[in-house]
């Protein structure tokens, strides 16, 4: 009996780590290529709006396929989807260190989203099938799943400046191909998940949330060198609305949809889903802001805004690691309102730098945003699995990280848009975005206090109805 108990903690401990890697993968992309922007604006002759689709070409695309790479999992299994999105995202990796042109790297940066997309459900389906039969330990494998994306986070800006100075900005793309590497060596030990195979594609809700979300990113993106009157600004928003209510109709008629609606009937689940949203778009429009605050106005090298963004990044880890113990002994309402109130107040402090401003009056910001970040990202994903059965955990996880995405790349425009027309509009721009990302993260905190129960929810069942615990 110890030996098989033994055998089993190294099986659940081998799938962490795999896990892991590919999320951790998946996000240092985004802070190195953030670190390299005003490289790239230089060597590829990239305007603001052409920086916004260097960022958000992967974030949408991650977004939009997100929904379709749950099922993909489920259908698949975990296992071969993750391996598959780890060698998709290598290739792309490598044609984005190759791209000649800003266009060419935004196209290699959308291939790259669909290899992330490819990692994150099925890497959370792994780890909830290995401890589903312990709430404590997979509240504490999220807790780890989640603080190895936040020494990723936390390593990039640093290894991306070092590369960057070093090497070039090509190279922040071609280190990915030994990672994604490791990353499939070490799956191959991991074991796989019940498959699904009665699991359709939804090319209808796909092709769907493609175009509402294409349309609305690039009306907001649009709004900085165009203006809001535009036609092509207001066609967008047209367009992102037609798309949006279509969608939503076809995914309530279908007999698969690639989107349950029934999910947003359970408790629980849509405060995350509103949670993870305004997480995400507070978080990278104002990243996207500060990597153009630290290097144009301050004038650090990619180096030192790298080193600047360490505690930005860094205090991830911890605040993980509190997070999946306070979920297991509290639940996830207590870490999710407290991370919120949290970067509240950080992003409140950012109001208080200008062009003068110390490397010290930074810091207090720098933490306390990620802070708690860190302390509500664990506890709503754990919220979010919890609320599910375990067959349907690689969609709810998909709906979750899409949302999240798609909150991301909303945020990078609507905040890069402020920014728009100068370096003289940096730091007015980087007050605006702070003082909208502090109030939505205050609403937040208010939709975590009336929506987030203590007690377990319902979970859906393997039809999609309810059930009760």
């Amino acid at each position: 009996m110890n030996s098989i108990s033994s055998s089993r903690q190294t099986s659940i401990a081998w799938t962490i780590v795999a896990a892991s890697f590919g999320f951790a993968v998946v996000q240092l992309d985004v802070t190195i290529v953030n670190v390299a922007l005003p490289r790239l604006s230089i060597d590829l002759t990239a305007s603001v709006p052409g920086l916004q689709w260097v960022v958000d070409a992967y974030s949408l695309v991650f977004a939009v396929l997100l929904l379709s790479a749950g099922v993909m999992g489920d259908r698949l299994g975990a296992k071969r989807a993750y391996l598959i999105g780890l060698a998709g995202f290598a290739l792309a990796s490598a044609a984005c260190g190759a791209a000649q042109t800003a266009t060419q790297l935004i196209a290699a940066r959308a291939v790259q989203g669909i290899g992330a997309a490819l990692l994150v459900p099925p890497s959370l389906a792994l780890l909830n099938h290995a401890c589903a039969h312990d709430a404590k330990l997979r509240a504490k494998a999220i807790g780890l799943w989640t603080a190895a994306a936040g020494v990723s986070i936390a390593a990039g800006p640093i290894v991306g400046g070092l590369l960057l100075s070093w090497l070039g900005w090509r190279s922040i793309f071609f280190v990915n191909l030994p990672l994604c590497m490791i990353g499939m060596l070490m799956t191959l030990r991991v074991a796989e998940t019940p498959r699904k195979p009665q699991q359709h594609l939804d090319l209808a809700g796909q092709l769907l949330a493609i175009a509402a979300l294409t349309c609305l990113t690039a009306a907001v993106i649009e709004i900085g060198p165009l203006g809001i009157r535009h036609p092509l600004v207001l066609g967008g928003f047209a367009l992102a609305l037609i798309s949006t209510v279509w969608f939503v109709r076809v995914e309530g008629r279908v007999t698969q949809p690639m989107l349950p609606l029934s999910f947003f009937r359970l408790p629980n689940f849509s405060p995350a889903v509103l949670f993870g949203i305004a997480v995400n778009l507070t978080y990278y429009g104002l990243i996207f802001i500060l990597s153009l605050y630290l290097q144009h106005i301050c004038r650090y090298t990619a180096t030192q805004a790298g080193l600047a963004f360490l505690p930005l990044t860094a205090t991830f880890v911890v605040a993980n690691l509190i997070s999946g113990w306070m979920v297991g002994h509290y639940g996830s309402r207590l870490p999710m309102l407290l991370g919120a109130l949290i970067g509240a107040c950080g992003f409140a402090l950012l109001t208080r730098l200008d062009a003068h401003s110390s490397y010290l009056a930074m810091l207090a910001p720098f933490v306390m945003i990620p802070s708690g970040m860190g302390l509500g990202v664990p506890a709503m994903t754990t919220a979010i699995l919890a609320s599910v059965e375990k067959a349907w955990s690689g969609t709810a996880s998909a709906v979750l990280n899409a949302a999240r995405q798609a909150g991301g790349a909303i945020g990078v425009a609507a905040f890069g848009a402020l920014v728009t027309g100068g370096d003289l509009h940096i730091v007015p721009g980087m007050h605006a975005a702070a003082w909208l990302s502090s109030g939505l993260l205050v609403t937040a905190s208010v939709v975590v206090w009336f929506g987030i129960r203590r007690q377990a929810p319902p979970s859906i069942d393997s039809t999609g109805g309810e059930t009760h615990h």
